[in-house]
């Protein structure tokens, strides 16, 4: 059986975007973030970011993440938890996420008006440069009385 290529994901499909702004929750959000950095930030898509010297991809998220909050909570959205990652506990033994973020927005219209936000989509290239892998997973809360 031939072994599928390792798929990067680091932008959403056009599908999940359209599924996730369709959907018919009207209530918070919740995003987690799931982050795999690269040892060393990758400038090559967006050289006016790139820094004098280099840096790691860590470094080169933590100026997406000083470019991005203020912008993120303009839009009434705030970051919750962030903190380092590493090996499952449960789960596969061979994945791993350097770190894992959770950001907080009212609603998906809060989230797609900072998503498309021009001022901050200049500073994404950091994003870019930093990661080698993500995953986004929007969650919505359960009615706990249901």
């Amino acid at each position: 059986m031939k072994k599928e290529p390792f798929q990067h994901y680091l932008e959403p499909s056009e599908s999940a975007a359209r599924e996730f702004f369709s959907r018919p929750a009207p209530g918070p959000v919740v995003m987690l973030n799931l982050l795999r950095f690269r040892d060393w930030a990758d400038y090559s898509a967006t050289p006016v970011l790139c820094p004098a010297s280099r840096i790691t991809g860590e470094a080169a998220y933590r100026k997406y993440i000083d470019h991005t909050l203020p912008f993120l909570e303009a839009s009434g959205g705030s970051v919750l938890f962030l903190g380092r990652g590493g090996p499952f506990l449960i789960g596969p033994s061979d994945e791993h996420w350097d770190a894992a973020m959770l950001v907080s927005q009212a609603n998906a219209s809060s989230f797609l008006a900072f998503a498309s936000n021009k001022e901050y989509l200049a500073g994404l290239g950091h994003r870019v440069a930093a990661l080698v892998d993500s995953r986004l997973l929007p969650l919505t809360p359960y009615d706990m009385q249901a």
